[in-house]
């Protein structure tokens, strides 16, 4: 079944497909804000990856309170973060790790708001090849995305757990997540680190494995965090009300899909354009909501400085590019 082929079913089917799943993390929000007097347009970069299927959801939502959404889709991160950085967004969902980047290169103009979903991340093998620990990667070939967010948490762990980044061969793989999946598919490389949808991918189509004894979600200076909503500071003076109201709107979306798997599914296909019995299986290991604070984004700018992936340690510059306020207002705390 070749991901380009699979035919989408109706969203019904992912309801009954997703009928099992644990309820995902729920908690308290505030009301509703009242709309906004004057209409205002909020340019969002996101990327269709499954945690952000609560952007799917709000569009509605937003122009009852006076916002108008206006979405750009980005295939990686690192594109959503150039993007904001040149002044043509608003906001955007970015990788963990790309506040400290931003800052690294000199960008001043960021605001780092709230996390957006976790999950355990494995490093997928190829059928055949055996990945039983760490020491087994010596001598492989790994295709990476450098620079992104899950490459960031492979090499962090890679590091914390002593085996030298040269003892492998990394393949850099451009482009989207598909590219990976056919690298492997293809037997170009033995090993793949990716994201989901494309991780499952390749285990639905019984060509690759969860390597589970390389877990890369658990590394002390990245952690699980899927990625970031982060903001301009000119965005957050000129039009904070319609911020606001973006950031509570997304949270009572993701609300409803943390404590609904079905509906998370749904929504996930939604965006994707997953069949919805592979959106299922790879929203299974998604934890909807924020497992990120300023001192893990602190931890990380630290470790990357460390690991020479970023110039300069600007870890003492995280408090002043974080603002979690607007979250918790959100959740009327």
């Amino acid at each position: 079944m070749n991901r380009r082929s699979i035919i989408r079913h109706s969203l019904a089917v992912a309801a009954s497909l997703a009928v099992g799943l644990v309820p995902l993390r729920a908690f308290a929000l505030g009301p509703a804000p009242e709309a906004l007097t004057d209409p205002v347009e909020l340019t969002v970069g996101y990327q269709k990856v499954g945690h952000l299927a609560p952007i799917t959801l709000i569009s509605d939502e937003l122009e009852k309170l006076g916002v108008t959404l206006k979405t750009v889709e980005f295939a990686r991160y690192a594109d959503a973060r150039t993007a904001l950085l040149s002044g043509s967004l608003d906001m955007a969902t970015v990788g963990p790790a790309d506040l400290a980047i931003s800052l690294s290169q000199g960008s001043k103009n960021v605001v780092g708001l709230m996390g957006v979903g976790s999950s355990k991340k494995y490093v997928i093998a190829r059928k055949g090849v055996e990945l039983n620990s760490w020491e087994d990667l010596k001598g492989k070939k790994v295709g990476i995305a450098p620079g992104s967010a899950v490459w960031f948490q492979f090499a962090a762990t890679v590091t914390e757990n002593d085996i030298p980044y040269d003892s492998f061969t990394a393949v850099n793989i451009q482009g989207g997540g598909a590219n990976f999946d056919q690298a492997l598919k293809r037997g170009e490389v033995d090993a793949i680190v990716t994201w989901e949808p494309f991780e499952s991918v390749p285990v639905i189509e019984d060509y690759g494995y969860f390597a589970k004894n390389l877990e890369y979600s658990a590394s002390e200076a990245v952690g699980a965090e899927l990625g970031m909503l982060m903001a301009t500071k000119d965005a957050l003076e000129e039009k904070r009300g319609a911020v606001e109201r973006f950031v509570w709107a997304y949270l009572s979306s993701q609300e409803k899909l943390a404590a609904d798997p079905a509906a998370f599914a749904a929504a996930y296909a939604d965006l994707t354009g997953l069949a919805p019995d592979v959106a299922a299986e790879a929203a299974k290991p998604i934890t909807l909501g924020s497992v990120v604070d300023q001192e893990q984004i602190e931890r990380q700018a630290k470790a990357f400085a460390e690991l020479g992936v970023i110039q300069q340690d600007v870890s003492d510059q995280i408090a002043d590019h974080w603002d979690p306020s607007i979250v918790e207002a959100a959740k009327g705390q």
